[in-house]
């Protein structure tokens, strides 16, 4: 159960950070109101599963997760250069991520 609420506070993560983009400054209320219950979302459920995945691995994961779900979406959402260094470099994030699921001993 740990690991999903890290990957939920994840993809909360992706939500707030793609919010604030639609926030314009914090100027806009429903934008606005999204990514602040977003970031505590993503903060409730971090501080859930790291109850028991060690610190380290957790937010190392938990930020993975956003700026890899972020960095997507921007390519996705806002036309954001998807060049092959790009894609590289968040292919080696994925596989940073993995690592340290697999290696972790929770």
């Amino acid at each position: 159960m740990d690991w999903l609420f890290l990957l939920i506070a994840g993809f909360f993560e992706v939500a707030w950070a793609i919010g604030l983009k639609y926030t314009e400054g914090f100027t806009r209320l429903w934008p606005s109101v999204f990514t602040v219950v977003g970031m505590a979302l993503s903060f409730l459920f971090l501080a859930q599963a790291l109850k028991t995945i060690p610190v380290g691995t957790g937010y190392a994961v938990w930020t993975g997760i956003g700026a890899t779900g972020t960095a997507l979406l921007g390519i996705l959402l806002f036309d954001e250069p998807r060049d092959v260094g790009r894609i590289v470099s968040l292919v080696l994030i994925v596989a940073g991520i993995l690592g340290l699921k697999l290696t972790s001993s929770r």
